[in-house]
């Protein structure tokens, strides 16, 4: 993978000298830490480009792009080759998705699943290629882990994760997955969501009872944060958690790592910046988001109020999800907030349902979600085992026309609103029959 990059850095070199570079970019964290890096490697290199933040692709968005320029592609493009085809344009794309469509000839394909690689973010893909075109960008690493970490694969450190986490000096230690780890431990566990800690999350009383429990004692007036506790410390509050979470078999997503780093010269918690970076996105101020990435304390500021305003948003929307009636089948549920719910906070309102112990592993949960004339689906797995998600809606969504993106475990799909009832007739089909098949 790292010819393929070495690659990449020369050809749009060369194409850049007299070409002109359009970079589209996904909207999440792994997409506008993506867009942040290259873009500013490709300034630091003195190149003409523009950048743009999508929510997605479609072949009527493909089909408006102009054919003299160059088309670099970040954490998207990988469910919509079959588009991209017949285009002109000389075509990169920095992907870590399935590849589901042939490659077609015009298209640069940078992808961990093209030679069996190590799984890692579009993040990391676009930090490997700043780094190969200067190593000035080591300095861009943080947004690479912070990627890394808010597309969820830090679970395993492989070879380049844990160069990269090197080159961005990183502090790693194995913890209660609460976040920020940075800040108080009792306002940490107040407002945890992912995790969500039966009686603990949203309770202050919950939150002192289980810290009484743990043997955790107030130092100097507060709480140490997460990160300060000592190891023998840190066992106790896992212990305590999983006790509230007994059944539940989703320990995994409650211990692992925890991900440290200098950002604006202070330390803090990766998980944390993830989630202010994808709420500014969510929210749909992308530009805020993109502007704190490459380092702006203004628009750090206006960040932080709009991760608040997402916050509240959230918790509306999973107060609907909990009172709300659900279509329900065996091993699957599907809710249809229409417009009761973002279709930008969707996905993640049904990653957080996906990790709640009060879903058994392996339910199949598919959230849909108003997006003017069109319909956001969101799928997501409960607990880490169960059904390919992505297959189960490209079965549902290709014959009405439609494109999936994303993975076995998390999906998602736009489809139009005329085919609201349609969509959920066929997807309850196929889930009824492959549970016949399993």
């Amino acid at each position: 993978m790292i010819e393929l990059i070495n690659s990449a850095v020369k050809k749009i070199e060369d194409l850049s000298r007299k070409k002109y570079l359009r970079i589209i970019s996904h909207f999440d964290t792994d997409g506008i830490t993506s867009a942040a890096i290259f873009s500013r490697a490709l300034e630091r290199a003195g190149k003409k480009f523009s950048l743009e933040i999508v929510k997605g692709l479609d072949e009527n968005m493909i089909n408006k792009l102009p054919e003299e320029d160059v088309l670099i592609f970040l954490d998207l493009a990988s469910g919509s080759l079959e588009h991209l085809r017949n285009r002109k344009n000389d075509i990169f794309v920095l992907d870590h998705h399935e590849i589901v469509q042939e490659i077609p000839g015009n298209v640069f394909m940078v992808n961990p699943f093209l030679n069996g690689h190590e799984p890692v973010s579009s993040a990391a893909l676009c930090y490997l290629f700043a780094k190969s075109l200067s190593l000035q960008n080591k300095d861009l690493a943080s947004l690479a882990v912070i990627g890394m970490v808010g597309d969820l694969h830090d679970k395993l450190i492989g070879k380049v994760f844990g160069e990269i986490l090197t080159d961005a000096e990183t502090v790693v230690k194995k913890g209660l997955l609460v976040y920020p780890s940075t800040r108080p431990l009792d306002r940490a566990l107040e407002y945890s969501s992912t995790p969500y800690i039966p009686g603990v999350s949203g309770s202050r009383s919950g939150v002192v009872e289980l810290l009484r429990d743990a043997g955790i004692e107030i130092v100097n007036g507060k709480y140490k944060s997460l990160y300060e506790l000592s190891d023998e410390e840190m066992t106790r509050i896992i212990t305590a958690v999983m006790l509230r979470n007994k059944g539940s078999s989703f320990r995994e997503d409650i211990v692992g790592n925890l991900y440290l780093l200098k950002f604006f010269n202070k330390l803090e918690d990766t998980r944390e910046i993830s989630a202010l970076i994808n709420a500014c996105s969510r929210m749909d101020h992308p530009e805020i988001a993109l502007g704190f990435c490459l380092g702006n304390r203004n628009f750090r500021a206006e960040a932080e109020k709009i991760y608040i305003s997402y916050k509240q948003n959230l918790v509306s929307a999973l107060k609907f999800v909990s009172e709300s009636d659900k279509i329900s089948g065996k091993d699957y549920v599907i809710i249809n907030a229409q417009d009761k719910i973002k279709d930008t906070i969707i996905g993640t309102v049904a990653s957080i349902i996906s990790h709640s112990p009060f879903y058994k592993e392996g339910l199949v949960i598919v959230a849909l979600a108003y997006n003017e004339d069109k319909i956001k689906v969101s799928a997501r797995i409960a607990g880490r085992k169960g059904r390919n998600v992505r297959e189960v809606l490209h079965k549902v969504v290709v014959p009405l026309g439609g494109e999936v993106g994303g993975h076995p475990n998390a999906a998602g799909c736009l489809i139009s609103r005329a085919r609201e009832n349609e969509f959920i007739v066929e997807l309850r089909k196929v889930l009824d029959v492959e549970l016949v098949k399993v």
